[in-house]
């Protein structure tokens, strides 16, 4: 039967006890980690979010009522306990932060006692992980999700305390909007007040910042929820927190200071790691040709190499027609792996396929000098070597080699050298490089649409001396855009933005939106900017992405309280869920059932 724990006072966490409270009488709090009955002595380990304690409950020297409520202790029995802290009698246990003191309980009160759990609440476990996130509140209790959580609190507040000390005013924008559909879908709100009419859920604050800034705020933060229905990854979520910021009179290099600043400060404080400024810079351009990527990951080597020149002439038809379609032939350089198996190689080409490539072309350098290749046959020997020579071949390395579009290269290369390096375990956690990728395209083509779209939104400043580009070869403009990487993951982007009328119209123009239709998504916008808009840029970090990479996650579902899985949906509260009729008729909405039927017909198969 549950106690209360009334007249008692919680004195310490567990793991806020150390030797010098040697003779204190002390009051602990917590769950039961593990409990061990040896007869004459009860051995409790008492763990809270700060970590665990050893109480030692004794036959003659705890009082009998307590001693006797101990031996009935289980795993996850919440209960308050006195006592005097001791040092440790037995072996000093290292790998505690308490290893080397003990709790001698002279009173015990059991507050909550607990079912045996559906999994034991224990670091880095094994249980699967639909399991645990069906019980999120058993599996929050264990000890490195409690780590992450708490290096996520102590990231926001010291960002708080930055941005605050750096002249930011954190302001709070709406979560109900207007949807402006360009981009990833949004998520919609139907409105009761206004039937048949919605509201979207943010995808960013990105409209109302800029406001902000019309409105003379000059620097303006928050940590905000925004929202996108898109498939989900490993680092994805339909519900995301930004740090999100937007200053007023800046320009490039004033964004990417304070923001460096900020970096080199949250990882020294809460990681302990110095951050070499200024951080290397890269344009996009780079970023794609020597790593396939614009959001490269240069902890290792193996860049891309373009050797369309060195095999023009040859006769190799998967090289010739890609050339001859404007496309590029680039290749990889996998030092050391020219005995791979050629299962393996194989493996290799399906995944390059994922990516879009037709195959892979490879030669693979024997020790002994041997090569052995997949085209060889259809290049002269001075071609070949040549190529190997290219491409800094040597005795034990492995070549590989993507023909196709440069999107398609990239893509494939890009993802391959990634893959590579997994297999080879060369990926670092301990290690964090921090790059800048600058001077985006503006512009994108789109199949579907078949229209250019904006590589990043339609506020986006174009490079100045791109700006007379811009109608007559669109895809050639570049964007003052700018995002920050840290080990091959994107954690955050933004952008100078577009502040005069003159150039918000060209740009328009070049996404195919007439200004009525421009009007029509963005007119509270484009009407403020008639009134004084000040020169201004911003940015936003994935908080989430951001603390995973500093946690060592592999996943942001593991820095995140209650997140969603890879459908979007949440296996504890078993979201999204059916609503009732009466619910949908006050909205006047109605469900097609057919329509779902057959969607779900679709998922099954």
């Amino acid at each position: 039967m549950a106690e209360s724990m009334r007249g008692l006072h919680r004195t310490h966490r567990c793991a806020e006890v150390s030797n010098k409270n040697i003779g204190e009488t002390v009051t602990l709090m917590g769950w039961v980690q593990k409990s061990r009955n040896k007869g004459s002595l009860i051995f409790v380990d008492l763990r809270d979010r700060s970590g665990i304690i050893q109480i030692i409950f004794e036959e003659g020297t705890t009082e009998q009522a307590y001693f006797e409520k101990a031996g009935k202790l289980r795993s996850e029995f919440v209960i308050a306990v006195v006592g005097k802290v001791a040092k440790r009698s037995g072996a000093v246990n290292e790998n505690l932060k308490t290893g080397d003191i003990e709790i001698l309980a002279s009173e015990l009160r059991i507050l909550s006692e607990a079912e045996v759990p559906p999994f034991p609440v224990e670091e880095n476990s094994k249980t699967k992980e639909e399991l645990r996130l069906k019980y999120r509140y058993l599996d929050l209790r264990r000890p490195d999700l409690q780590r992450n959580l708490m290096m996520r609190s102590k990231v926001a507040t010291l960002t708080r305390q930055f941005l605050a000390e750096e002249g930011f005013l954190e302001i709070e924008t709406p979560m109900l909007t207007k949807s402006t559909p360009e981009g990833a879908r949004d998520y919609l709100v139907p409105s009761r007040v206004h039937p048949g009419n919605f509201y979207a859920l943010p995808q960013s604050p990105q409209i109302f910042k800029q406001l902000l800034m019309c409105s003379g705020y000059d620097r303006y933060f928050q940590i905000v929820k925004c929202f996108r229905d898109e498939d989900l990854r490993a680092d994805r979520q339909p519900e995301f927190t930004q740090i999100d910021m937007e200053l007023s009179f800046v320009d490039v290099e004033d964004v990417l200071d304070v923001n460096e600043r900020l970096l080199a400060k949250l990882f020294k404080e809460v990681l302990d790691v110095e951050i070499s400024l200024p951080i290397q810079r890269m344009t996009w351009q780079e970023a794609m040709d020597r790593f396939g990527s614009d959001k490269p990951d240069t902890r290792f080597g193996m860049e891309l190499v373009d050797v369309s020149e060195v095999v023009k002439d040859c006769e190799f038809v998967v090289f010739k027609s890609a050339l001859e379609n404007g496309g590029s032939v680039r290749g990889i350089n996998a030092t050391g792996q020219g005995n791979m198996p050629r299962k393996k190689i194989d493996a290799l080409v399906e995944f390059a396929k994922t990516y879009g490539a037709k195959g892979l072309a490879y030669i693979a350098i024997q020790e002994d000098g041997t090569v052995k290749s997949s085209f060889a046959k259809f290049m002269k020997e001075e071609e070949m070597d040549a190529l190997i020579s290219a491409m800094d071949g040597k005795a034990g390395d492995l070549l590989l080699f993507a023909a196709d579009k440069n999107k398609v290269v990239w893509d494939v290369l890009g993802a391959l050298r990634l893959e590579i390096a997994r297999q080879l375990d060369i990926l670092d956690k301990n290690q964090y490089n921090f790059l800048w990728v600058t001077e985006f395209p503006l512009l994108e083509w789109s199949e579907e649409q078949n229209r250019y779209t904006a590589m990043h939104h339609p506020f986006t400043m174009p490079m100045e001396e791109d700006l007379e580009y811009l109608e007559t070869e669109p895809g050639r403009v570049r964007a003052k855009a700018y995002d920050i990487v840290l080990n091959g993951t994107e954690i955050g982007g933004g952008s100078v933005r577009i502040f005069q009328d003159d150039v918000q119209e060209r740009m328009f123009e070049a996404l195919g939106f007439t200004k009525e239709e421009a009007y029509e998504r963005f007119g509270f916008l484009l009407d403020a900017f008639k009134y004084g808009v000040p020169p201004h840029a911003g940015l936003a970090y994935g908080l989430d992405r951001l603390v995973m990479l500093m946690a060592k996650e592999d996943s942001i579902r593991d820095v995140i309280a209650f997140p969603k899985v890879k459908d979007a949906s949440c296996l504890m509260t078993d979201a999204p869920n059916v609503v009732d009729e009466k619910q949908l008729e006050e909205l006047a909405l109605s469900i097609d059932q057919a329509i779902i039927n057959k969607e779900k017909e679709e998922k099954d198969c």
